[in-house]
């Protein structure tokens, strides 16, 4: 498939999501919409890997890029940045750890599940 293909394919999932979080009475982003519908259609075969391949390689080897403006919005931003640096840092610190270990004991969890299943682990 063509370059524009791939891209109406991809564009077309994100308005959808952004159609789907514009609905909801809760507050979701749309950006995890599309992630869930995008998987969901290449689990259901809707989309095949390679209808979408190109493109997504392209995006992911140039990732770096679409971080420069939020970075330079966050250097306009220095000093209310400062001033929240000890919070930021305190929290960081904080949930790092709980991450790590929810992360771990939930992979443990699983593993056992198989294990009593007879499954491999």
């Amino acid at each position: 498939m063509n370059i524009t293909g791939q891209l109406a394919i991809l564009f077309g999932v994100c308005l959808a999501a952004q159609c789907i979080a514009a609905l909801l009475p809760v507050a979701f982003p749309a950006s995890v919409i599309g992630m869930l519908l995008l998987l969901g259609l290449l689990l259901l075969r809707g989309v095949r890997e390679r209808h979408i391949d190109r493109v997504c390689g392209f995006l992911s080897d140039n990732m770096s890029f679409f971080f420069v403006a939020p970075c330079v919005g966050l250097l306009e931003h220095t000093d209310a940045l400062l001033d929240c640096l000890v919070p930021f840092f305190v929290i960081a610190v904080v949930t790092t750890p709980i991450v790590y270990f929810a992360t771990a004991w939930t992979i443990q969890l699983i593993m056992a599940l198989r294990r009593k299943k007879g499954g491999k682990s």
